[in-house]
């Protein structure tokens, strides 16, 4: 293999495995293991600014634990063990696993066995020593998570002491509508929240982008003030607030017409986030 790992270069297939990919990953800071349970690039959301191309309305496939384990032993001895970090380019102060994270080219929750997913990935991943210096993430757009498999992958993902990135792309339903493509209302999000934060430790991810004008407005973001409040109030814990702009190129049909937060505007929300109590990072 010989490739160069960038925060801009997130193809699924670099390392040639179905499941597994290695990741530069803006927000956790050096490498990421990437797991991808949608390798049918399928998804029940459609976000304006996914960089899967080819996606499609749908739900993760069939499982093939078997590959799965091996995909994810091998890759973690040619980590450790191996020449990984020469063979891509990784720089000597980026050369240690940040995390292993869920995400990949679709909804992870709507895996049908994916409480048995979580268990597997966190044995092999501890047997390697791999947890709990690295951290454990799925990273979700939380709209599944009434589902008993789902609450039940959450309460295994916090016995390795993980954590779920919860996607909140905006407070308003029509601001999740515009961006997203769901027809998400207010009380479910909230309730979503609540199994969530009280079954993992839950951070929220929030990219910010412009697009006709209509994303991230000044009402958009005092909405998102008030929800956040509004969490603290009916003391729905969030560990994190995550903000992120976009810096891959988008598959989708509204692609040419986005455009990335300026990083001043991002820092100054997240000023105004911070005062509210809560702990925030921007990724540039």
């Amino acid at each position: 293999m010989t490739a160069t790992l960038s925060t801009t270069e997130h193809d699924r297939n670099i390392a040639g495995l179905k499941y597994i990919y290695p990741v530069m990953s803006r927000r956790a800071g050096g490498l990421s293991i990437g797991i991808n349970f949608n390798p049918n690039n399928a998804c029940n959301w459609r976000c304006l600014y996914c960089q899967v191309p080819n996606l499609v309305a749908g739900n993760a496939p069939e499982m093939d634990f078997k590959r799965l384990e091996h995909e994810l032993r091998h890759f973690l001895d040619y980590v450790q063990h191996g020449t990984f970090f020469q063979d891509f380019k990784v720089i000597d102060s980026q050369q240690i696993i940040k995390d292993i994270a869920i995400s990949g080219n679709g909804e992870p929750t709507s895996l049908k066995n994916f409480s048995q997913a979580i268990q597997l990935i966190g044995d092999i991943a501890s047997g390697y020593g791999i947890f709990p210096n690295s951290k454990f993430v799925v990273i979700s757009n939380g709209s599944l998570l009434h589902q008993s498999n789902v609450q039940n992958g959450l309460k295994t993902l916090a016995s390795f002491q993980g954590e779920l990135w919860f996607k909140l792309d905006s407070a308003t339903v029509a601001g999740r509508k515009l961006i997203n493509n769901t027809g998400q209302s207010q009380q479910k999000l909230l309730q979503n929240l609540q199994i969530a934060s009280s079954l993992c430790h839950t951070k929220l991810q929030t990219c910010m982008l412009h697009y006709r004008q209509q994303l991230w407005t000044d009402n958009e973001k005092q909405v998102y003030l008030q929800l956040l409040v509004s969490l603290q109030q009916q003391q729905i814990s969030i560990q994190k607030i995550m903000l992120y702009s976009i810096a891959r190129q988008s598959y989708q049909p509204e692609a040419e017409e986005l455009r990335s937060m300026p990083s001043e505007e991002m820092h100054t929300f997240a000023t105004e986030i911070a005062a509210l109590g809560y702990e925030v990072s921007v990724s540039d």
